[in-house]
């Protein structure tokens, strides 16, 4: 991976989740950008340059599909895999509707965060 780039977006109305994924990808080395909202999502993204994008269901004002849906309908920023993570039972369902490259479902254990990037950056 290109270290010049370890930056990871991620959106998630819950304060707590937010705090802890930037707690456990700060201590690895990422640059981590958060956002407790996905309105202007679009240049939130263009602003920070990520690598992978965590993106949470149940985000306002628009929600993680709607969200996800704009972002791989961007040219600038389409091919930056989304995992979708949310507490919903039929997660694989709403990632493929949105579009994301993976999903995890909450909760989930702190060593599944970074193993879904690697999956990711894996699979680009």
């Amino acid at each position: 991976m290109n270290d010049e780039n370890k930056s990871v977006a991620i959106f998630d109305d819950d304060e707590d989740i937010l705090s802890i994924c930037h707690y456990v990808l700060q201590d690895q080395g990422w640059e981590v950008n958060t956002f407790s909202s996905c309105d202007d999502v679009l240049n939130k993204l263009k602003a920070c340059k990520p690598k992978v994008i965590f993106m949470d269901n149940w985000i306002p004002p628009k929600g993680g599909i709607i969200a996800t849906q704009e972002i791989k309908n961007d040219i600038d920023l389409k091919d930056i895999p989304v995992i979708y993570f949310s507490a919903n039972s039929e997660i694989s369902k709403l990632a493929n509707t949105a579009g994301a490259e993976h999903f995890l479902a909450k909760p989930f254990d702190l060593d599944h965060l970074t193993e879904a990037i690697k999956t990711v950056l894996k699979s680009k």
